[in-house]
């Protein structure tokens, strides 16, 4: 008999063990403390061997790609950022930047239309994939690593919008759901003949769900509830940062208003309606099945400030951006919540860096690129 935790299968042999550490307090990095209840502890079933080698401190070459603005109708302010994986007849090309532009031509916040795809080199031009009024407010731009669909979200639509490969929009999911949606994210399938996800969170501090792919019923569900949201002068804090690391089937989230990194694991089992509920303060979590998925806290507290954008590294580790507190300052931690560097990537006061993409094979061949509303511009940081 066997029993799968985060895509990996666990003997009966060492099952007792191994259940018998959901159940216990657990110690989280940066003092918090997760509940008595049962909980999944943030790596416990880690695949990678934990690499504690900075990434961040290797990487001292800023290098500007190319500047995100819509050569069309101005749009700007870039928010989230992917890689594309590249498909066959598709508009994207394997290994572009997509951003989203979050404002229009006049500056004014929530009312860009556009997504748009940069190569990535230096001096590179924006090519629009697409603009539609159903993107108004585009703050995420997550992509299916099969067929290259776009999956964008738009904070002032109330929209969930996929987008076909060659830029027209297929389908559109909206109601109560949907609300303000600030971020998204698409997993990869745990196994053959597995759903993909989107993850998708919003202003009312939800995490929804939808099950897509050619395995997928295109159902939404809203699998967390509870995330503290707060809206200020530089704009909204609500979960954000979505990562995924398929290797242990967890899902990671920027907790902007608590100052922590969440993990969910065995996120690819979330299924039902509020199965994790975030507990006041963030730091912990009632679970509804908790033997399978639970929510535990990654690190809490400094250097983590405002935190709103984040990258999973190939070793496994995650680079988070403090976009809204200590701006535009990138902490490095492990999956275990050690803290590895900082880094300040742009002097302003002021937010920009709404978007991190890690890209590598190996710690020596890893870049990050990002994205910085103060000059519209996305940039590499190389070693």
């Amino acid at each position: 008999m066997e029993l799968r935790f985060g895509g990996t299968f666990i003997p009966a042999a060492v099952l007792p063990l191994a259940l018998s550490a959901c159940g216990a307090p657990v110690p989280s990095a940066g003092g918090a403390v997760a509940p008595a209840m049962p909980v999944s502890t943030a790596g416990v079933w880690h695949v990678k061997p934990l690499d504690t080698k900075s990434i961040l401190k290797l990487l001292t070459k800023d290098i500007t790609i190319g500047s995100s603005v819509d050569a069309q109708n101005g749009d700007q302010a870039p928010r989230s950022l992917y890689i594309a994986h590249g498909s066959t007849n598709g508009v994207l090309t394997k290994g572009q930047l997509v951003v989203c532009n979050f404002e229009d031509a006049g500056g004014n916040a929530g009312a860009g239309t556009t997504i748009e795809a940069l190569d990535p080199k230096q001096g590179a031009k924006p090519q629009r994939f697409i603009q539609d009024a159903v993107l108004k407010g585009c703050d995420g731009d997550a992509i299916n690593p099969h067929d290259g669909s776009v999956y964008g979200t738009g904070l002032t639509s109330d929209k969930l919008a996929v987008i076909g490969k060659k830029g027209t929009v297929q389908k559109t999911y909206g109601g109560k759901l949907f609300t303000d949606p600030f971020a998204d994210l698409v997993t990869d399938p745990t196994q053959n003949f597995s759903p993909l996800y989107v993850y998708v969170g919003t202003t009312g501090g939800t995490v929804v769900s939808v099950s897509v792919g050619f395995y997928g019923n295109g159902v939404a569900t809203e699998v967390a509830k509870g995330f503290a949201t707060s809206k200020g002068s530089q704009g909204w804090l609500a979960p954000s940062g979505f990562q995924y690391d398929q290797d242990d089937d967890t899902l990671y989230i920027a907790d902007g208003v608590s100052n922590t990194v969440v993990a969910f694991s065995n996120s690819s089992d979330l299924l039902d309606k509020d199965e994790i509920v975030v507990q006041p303060g963030g730091k912990t979590f009632k679970c509804r099945y908790p033997k399978t998925t639970c929510g535990s806290v990654v690190y809490s507290g400094s250097p983590l400030d405002g935190p709103m954008a984040s990258a999973l590294l190939p070793n496994g580790n995650l680079i988070v951006a403090n976009t809204q507190g200590t701006a535009n300052t990138l902490v490095e931690l492990t999956p275990k919540g050690k803290i590895l560097d900082t880094k300040v990537i742009d002097t302003s006061s002021t937010q920009g860096v709404f978007g991190l993409a890690a890209k590598g094979t190996n710690d020596s061949n890893t870049v990050l690129y990002y994205t910085d509303t103060n000059d519209n511009n996305v940039h590499e940081l190389t070693q």
